[in-house]
């Protein structure tokens, strides 16, 4: 089933990009960010020496679970319900948050508190529950300072990535409940002090939490976060009931799995050589945490990815960030350009296949790159993110076929003038008395000394507009050829 949700662009990609490049603080921000964590990236998996060993073995195991999902979700139902928790299956957003919503209006509860989920992000919970009167905190600083600045986040590991430390101090000074305001300074301790005075209270009074979940262990049911806070800790252990959404692909086959996982992601993500809180859950332990565990299963679209061989890879992400933390596309413009809650190349994948050919603008995600393939060396799992975007472009093409295209006519018409060398060579002398006024325009700076226009006339001005056109030589190859033989003989 087609996914929905906030997976799906409003704009496409340049008309929100152009925005976004407006704003010179925003890339300065993203730049500063980008390459601390990618910088120390580096230096983390310098030090392991079977590092191309890890890639390969954990692309390998998601390949397998791609291969043999639905007996893999079989059998991490029937260890799960074994464990004590309930099992539910959504096949979009509306019936996800629909099951979640009922199952929090049933506790009684008005508020929750959450553990940081692309997955509930990419549902829209929130504002599900938000909608049924039920207020959901987020607990994750990056998360909360998004939240209380009534915003999106723009990066899938460091949702806040686009503030800068004052810009933080101004949201909590504003909008975060009984903080003081005076004494409040935008030094890292003294805002993280007081997000945790403000989050602590919500902690111990919780009823209900809501988490998603890195890894889905099928042998046993069990369900994994990882995090570098601890608010998550807070969230899976204190209150009373506890609904996980978890997306179909998170699976992994055996617990013996995830150490190969628990080694590619800290260093790929936060640059650590672990997490500082890894946990896991398998049902419900008498006494101990949670008394009532739902999990959510979210298709999403998931299923209509997998079904392309190409495109599945997309499936192995481990939501680590590294590909946008390399890019130079989305260095430049952020998150919020992207439209969903998967920013950058992943998100330039992932998002078009998952919302289906009908997608919308999503469909002019995978022209939000250069190419340059960073992203498939910096991948921990060896999606290979250039292949997969020139493969949806061609979809793309295909899907374009037999309906009118400036674009195909204009190349159809080259294609005829180009298979008689009479056409051809009539074409470039016109093409180069046409451009002999070019070459004199002043008033609107033409040409430059390398010879190319930077802008053009209506309707050559769709090119100009993001790349600059070779004007024709003054002599042609054929031309010169024919000179230089006259000078030989």
């Amino acid at each position: 089933m087609t996914g929905t949700g906030n997976i799906v662009a409003r704009l496409p990609f340049p008309t929100a990009a152009r925005h976004e490049l407006a704003d010179g603080q925003l890339r300065a921000n993203l730049r500063r960010a980008t390459h601390t964590i990618r910088d120390k990236r580096l230096r983390v998996v310098g030090e392991v020496p079977d590092w191309e060993a890890l890639r390969e073995a954990g692309a390998a195991i998601k390949d397998d679970v791609l291969a043999r999902l639905p007996e893999l979700l079989e059998q991490f139902e029937t260890a799960a319900t074994a464990a004590g928790a309930t099992v539910h299956w959504a096949r979009n957003a509306e019936e996800a948050c629909a099951v979640v919503t009922g199952l929090v209006q049933a506790t009684g509860v008005t508020e929750v508190v959450k553990v940081k989920s692309m997955a509930t992000q990419e549902i829209g919970l929130n504002e599900s529950l938000a909608a049924a009167g039920i207020a959901a905190v987020e607990t994750d600083l990056a998360e909360l300072i998004v939240q209380l600045a009534d915003d999106t986040p723009s990066h899938i590991l460091v949702p806040a990535i686009h503030y800068n430390r004052s810009q933080i101090r101004d949201i909590f000074a504003r909008r975060m409940p009984g903080v003081d305001v005076a004494g409040l300074t935008d030094e890292p301790a003294a805002l993280a002090e007081a997000a945790r005075r403000h989050l602590r209270a919500k902690f111990l009074s919780a009823k209900v939490a809501i988490s998603g979940a890195n890894f889905a262990v099928a042998e046993t049911g069990t369900l994994t976060v990882v995090e570098s806070e601890g608010n998550g800790r807070m969230c899976l252990t204190l209150p009373e009931t506890l609904i996980s959404v978890v997306g179909i692909e998170k699976l992994v086959p055996t617990l013996r799995d995830l150490e190969v996982f628990l080694q590619l992601l800290p260093r790929s993500s936060t640059g650590e050589r672990m997490n500082p809180y890894t946990s896991l859950w398998t049902g419900v332990t008498p006494g101990d945490g949670p008394q009532t565990v739902h999990i959510v299963l979210l298709d999403n679209g998931r299923t209509d990815t997998l079904a392309d061989p190409v495109g599945r890879q997309a499936l192995r992400c481990i939501r680590c960030s590294a590909c946008l933390n390399v890019c130079p596309v989305y260095e430049r413009v952020g998150g919020h350009a992207y439209g969903s809650v998967y920013p950058g190349p992943i998100g330039a994948i992932l998002s078009p296949q998952m919302t289906g050919p009908d997608g919308g603008a999503n469909r002019t995600l995978p022209y939000a790159s250069t190419l340059c393939g960073a992203c498939f060396d910096a991948c921990p799992v060896r999606i290979n993110i250039p292949e997969v975007l020139v493969h949806l472009r061609q979809s793309g093409v295909d899907a374009g076929r037999g309906r009118p295209s400036t674009e195909r006519a204009a190349m159809g018409a080259i294609s005829w003038v180009m298979r008689d060398r009479r056409r051809y060579a009539a074409a470039l002398r016109a093409a180069r008395r046409g451009s002999a006024p070019l070459r004199l325009a002043t008033g609107w700076r033409a040409a430059d000394r390398r010879g190319m226009v930077r802008r053009l006339p209506w309707p050559l001005s769709a090119w100009t507009a993001s790349r600059d056109a070779p004007l024709p030589p003054a002599q042609t190859f054929r031309e010169w050829w024919a000179a230089h033989e006259e000078v030989v003989q």
